[in-house]
């Protein structure tokens, strides 16, 4: 007995294009060797898990580089980068302070 294949009613399409127009690369900005004795910044996005995920990394970091500062940092406008916001100086003066920055997005 023979089966036949029905046509598909409907075709699935991917919303994705086939190519991406921005090559992919790994981060370039240099890390310092080791932390204990640097100034960390946490960046706080208004994303609603950003700050938790900040506060465990900080507890994280005070336990491994108990001698590392912490510095916080909340974003100031919704969808404004922080460079170009009302609050450019202050941004850019807690960036001088710091050794190292870390960035948290997170729903």
């Amino acid at each position: 007995m023979s089966v036949k294949k029905e046509s598909p009613l409907y075709e699935v399409i991917s919303p994705w294009a086939e190519a991406d127009p921005v090559t992919p690369r790994g981060l370039t900005a240099e890390r310092p060797a080791a932390l204990d004795g640097k100034t960390i910044g946490l960046f706080h996005i208004w994303k609603r898990a950003s700050k938790p995920m900040l506060e465990v990394l900080e507890r994280e970091l005070k336990k491994r580089f108990p001698i590392a500062r912490i510095s916080w940092y909340s974003k100031s406008q919704f969808n404004t980068p922080e460079i170009e916001s009302s609050n450019k100086a202050k941004y850019e003066a807690w960036l001088k302070g710091l050794d190292t920055v870390i960035f948290a997005y997170g729903d």
